[in-house]
């Protein structure tokens, strides 16, 4: 029988593979999820976010570390994404804290934290250096992620259908 330990080893080295088949196959059906960029999302717009991000990923590195066990529920861990940002080309290591909550096997609960305006820096550059820390460009960084999650879940739902 897997441990967490193991489903939380087993969802980043996936991550750090780019296969979000075995990343979602970590999930539970009713997933939810929330970070910064994205807000929150819930189910198969949990999944989708993983594949858009596992096959549009440019120059991506990932590790993960210490994983710890809160209870027989709750863990986290930390883990880095060094990636280019295809919008403007830039460099980005985003540093992260996962938060999560697992039952029967599967994650049923992922909450990532960092700094929005840190990865705003870094991606946008001297824009996201002067305006990433104030409400209004979190707030258009926010929408423009969610819109890029929706624009891939229709890409791929028509290509389902066609």
């Amino acid at each position: 029988m897997q441990t967490n330990a193991d489903i939380i080893t087993k969802f980043y080295s996936a991550f750090r593979d780019r296969d979000h088949k075995s990343m979602n196959s970590c999930y539970s059906d009713d997933i939810i999820f929330s970070d910064p960029a994205f807000g929150l999302l819930k189910g198969d717009e949990v999944k989708y976010l993983w594949e858009m991000l596992c096959t549009n990923a440019k120059d991506f590195s990932l590790t993960f570390s210490n994983i710890q066990l809160l209870d027989e529920e709750y863990a986290t861990c930390n883990w880095a994404a060094t990636y280019t940002f295809s919008k403007t080309g830039r460099k980005v290591v985003n540093r992260i804290k996962a938060f999560m909550k697992l039952k029967d096997g599967k994650i049923i609960e992922h909450s990532d934290a960092f700094r929005l305006s840190t990865w705003a820096a870094q991606a946008l550059g001297l824009k996201g250096q002067l305006f990433g820390w104030m409400g209004w460009m979190k707030r258009k960084i926010q929408q423009n992620a969610r819109k890029s999650l929706i624009q891939f879940i229709e890409k791929k739902q028509n290509s389902v259908v066609s």
